[in-house]
Formats: structure tokens, sequence, C-alpha cells
């Protein structure tokens, strides 16, 4: 079992308290991280420490930032492999699954380089006389950000890269089922040089996690939070920060729809919906959680996708001999279970899985759901899809907008023009035409509208949500009062 601190002010620590926790392998149940336990005063302290750190790192050249996040972007590939052993214990991660978020993280602390001389401001013509008036962007102060366990590199750098390369200092709480892989990329990172305080981290038991929030959100030197995570947590985040006016960006939870036109090409719209259903066992906001197919081009669709999600099993990610791993925990496997029961036994009809064990679930795909089952509208967040059939466009684009969810969609069809119009239809914050709803890159702008959270990471517009705004004015000339 590996054993992980706080990091506060450049060093590593255990909680004042001495309390620690423990988190499980979701495969075997054993033990695999000792963590530290933060209390308020931890977390108080964490925030101290980056609060003292932030003027002088506010005031850094850019060059001088850059050069921290290429280190921090090599530091991190080389940390790769612990990484990777780390997600396969903790939540049961494959290892394509653990590999692709060191290699896409590493991307996004390149990209978050890259940023630091797009920081800019403009001038702006005054009516009064002998004015310049200048509309300057400067960094906000400290921020506090939160990240998941089920892309725990790839939101966990997010999380942080964007606001140092802003010239803010961060505190990161990290998430209560990956405390060990968040922590290793905390040390990648603050290895390239950062100067003490600021970047820091503090690991919670699970039952602390609230008032460690609410003590951090309430700091009075923290100007910005960021989440991402369920819309039930995201909603006590955003009610937090607002009872303290501190802005918030929020990623939050997905029913991600991909609608198949009928002129689609069924092959690719086949492998595509079977990679956004299933990639990291559907555990991912962005998964596909609906297939909206056309009733002309349905039972060609339906076959074609029985026989892909038919082998797709899942098997121990320890191993690396399944296309599949596990499920973060068992309650989330008995979740699933019980959605794809209710909709069976409410006429839709199961085409493909239902084998596996424990947590490890063979991909499932249910054919006729309908709004009257749970699967229809509740977000699965594991390796199940629904397909659901339309009778025209106008159907299919109106199923796809009664989610409460607007992060992710697709849309399948050979006329792009035509499938390009259907996309503009769909209320999400992202939409890719002939391609999967899972997809990110570093500099793309990201995120959702409805529940699915609001604000955006990502290239420069995350430079919007980690900045603050200010109009300053040099008169140069006599002014007129009128007292």
């Amino acid at each position: 079992m590996q054993t992980v601190n706080l990091f506060i002010g450049g060093d590593h620590c255990a909680a004042a308290s001495d309390k620690r926790f423990e988190r499980n392998n979701p495969v075997t149940g054993k033990a695999v991280t000792s963590a530290a336990a933060a209390s308020v005063v931890d977390a108080t302290k964490a925030a101290d420490a980056a609060a003292a750190a932030f003027p002088m790192w506010s005031a850094t050249t850019p060059g001088e930032r850059r050069r921290h996040l290429l280190a921090a972007a090599d530091a991190l590939r080389a940390a790769g492999p612990a990484i990777i052993e780390a997600m396969k214990e903790e939540i049961g991660a494959t290892e394509a699954w653990a590999g692709f978020n060191v290699m896409l993280a590493s991307d996004m602390l390149v990209e978050a380089a890259s940023l630091t001389t797009q920081i800019k401001g403009e001038v702006i013509p005054s009516n009064r006389p002998g004015t310049m008036a200048m509309a300057l962007r400067q960094p906000a102060g400290v921020v506090i950000s939160m990240a998941p366990w089920n892309a725990p590199v790839i939101l966990g750098v997010r999380s942080i890269a964007t606001p140092l390369a802003c010239g803010n200092t961060v505190v990161m709480k990290t998430s209560e089922l990956c405390p060990r892989t968040h922590a290793l990329i905390i040390d990648a990172v603050a290895s390239a040089g950062l100067p003490k305080g600021v970047l820091n981290a503090v690991s919670n038991a699970p039952e602390d996690a609230a008032k460690i929030v609410e003590a951090l959100i309430a700091h009075p030197a923290v100007r910005r939070v960021n989440f991402t995570g369920s819309t039930r947590v995201g909603r006590v985040i955003a009610e937090t920060a607002g009872r303290h006016l501190k802005p918030a960006l929020l990623e939050l939870g997905g029913k991600a729809p991909l609608i198949v036109l009928d002129d689609a090409d069924i092959d690719a719209a086949v492998a595509a919906a079977a990679f956004g259903a299933y990639m990291n066992q559907g555990q991912i906001c962005m998964s596909t959680e609906r297939i909206i197919v056309l009733d002309s081009i349905a039972d060609e669709f339906v076959d074609a996708f029985a026989k892909k999600a038919g082998g797709l099993i899942a098997g121990d990610p320890r191993e690396g001999r399944t296309p599949l791993g596990s499920l973060v925990t068992g309650e989330a496997a008995l979740r699933i279970r019980s959605l794809v029961d209710d909709a069976v036994s409410k006429g839709a009809r199961r085409i493909a899985g239902g084998g596996g064990e424990g947590t490890m679930l063979d991909a499932i795909a249910v054919d006729g759901v309908t709004p009257a089952m749970r699967l229809y509208s509740e977000e699965s967040f594991g390796p199940v899809v629904s397909i659901i059939r339309a009778g025209t466009i106008d159907e299919a684009i109106s199923i796809a907008n009664e989610s409460e969810f607007g992060l992710s969609a697709a849309v399948f069809g050979r006329d792009q023009a035509r499938a390009l119009s259907v996309a503009a239809r769909i209320e999400s914050g992202i939409c890719h035409v002939n391609g999967p709803t899972v997809h990110d890159e570093a500099q793309m702008p990201f995120g959702g509208v409805k529940a699915s959270g609001y604000g955006r990471f990502g290239g420069t517009a995350g430079i919007a949500e980690f900045t603050e705004l200010r109009w300053v004015t040099l008169q140069d000339g006599p002014l007129h009062y009128p007292i």
C-alpha cells in the first residue's frame, strides 16, 4: 500500500490531526492507498500558502511561466508509468485509458505554456479628451480546483494548468477515489521548479468533503473556483460559491446523444458510437448514452451495433487482456444493472451484454428505450447505451434536447450540410459531425449548457475564466470638472 500526504507550501506533510483514510482497489477490495485526511485547519493553511505566493508568481514574466509549464509536461510524461499503475490500482482503469490520460494531460501543459503570451487587453476609444482607456487582463488570485476520478490526469491537470499559466496560484482538492493518482500529478508539476506555495494540494476523507470545500471557497484570498464532476455535487459547489460571490467554472454531467440520420455511413456510426459509449467503461462525461436512430435504417444499425458491442468484454485491468476494465465501485455496477433491469421490465430489448461479474461489466446495449424507463433520462455513467428510434429528423432533435444535460453530442450523415444543420439545433456545448461524442483537445473550448454546467476550459477561452478584466485610464492633459 502506497502512502500519500498533503502538499502545502512546497512541503509534503501529514494532516494536522494525523487522520488518514484508505482507498481500495475496486476489483480486489484491498487497500492500495493510505492518504492524509485534511481538516479545515489544513485547508486554510494551503490557501494561506497560495495567497502568500501569489504576489511573486503573478509578477513573473510569460517566458518564465512558460518554461515551468513545459518542464512540467516533461515531468508528467516521465511519471507516466507510476501514474498508469496508480490508475489501475485506484480506479480499475485499463492501461490504454491511463496512458491516454498522461498523453493528453502533457499536451494540456504544453498548450497552457503557449497561453502565457496570449493574455491580452485592448485600447478602447474614450469620449473624454486626452484619455487613453485600456482593458487589461490580470491574474485573479488564488484558484481552488476540484477534479474527479474518472479521467484523473486529464481533468486534474486541466484544473490547474491554465490558472498557473495566467499567473494565479492554486490549491487542488484531490479526489477521494484516486488520491495517489492526483498526488503524482501534483508532484510532477511542482517538480518543474515552481516556487513554494504556487501549487498546493489537500486530500480528504469522504465524510469531510463538504466542510473542506466550504473552507476553501470561503477563504478571503480565493478568487476563482473550478469543479468537474457530477451535477448533484456541482449544484452544491455553485451554491457555496454564490454565497461567497466567487466565480465558478463548472463542467458537470452528461447524457450525450448521437443521432444517426438515414444517409449515415452505418459502419462509421457503429464504430464511433461503440467507442463513445464504452471507452473507459462509459465513465466519461462525454460518453454516448443515447443513440437516436431514424426508423428507416434502425434495424440495420441495431444489427451491426449488437455485433460490435457483443465483442467488448470486461476483465481485470491489471492483466490487460480485455478492452474494458473495472467500474470504479461495486455500487456503480449495481446501479447499471438496476437501470438495465428497469428498462427490460418495461419492454426494452437487451441486444448485447449482460456478462461480467463484480465491478467488471461487459458492454451492454438496450434497444427500444422509452421515456417510461429510467435509462432514458438518468445519467448511467457506465458501459450501457440506449437505442431510441425516431420517425423524423425533427423528432430525433426533440429527443436529443429532452435531456436536462447538454455537454456533448454527435450527428452522423453523409450530407454534411444537412448534418451540420441538425447539429446547430442540438442544445449542447459540444457537437461533432461524423465523429464520436468523446473527443477532447487541449486547445478547444470545453464545457456544457443546462445541467452540464457553465464556463469553458481549454485554449484562450480558459484565459477569460482565470483572469480579471480591468478598465484602466491614463489622462494626458487637463480635465474640466463641473464642481
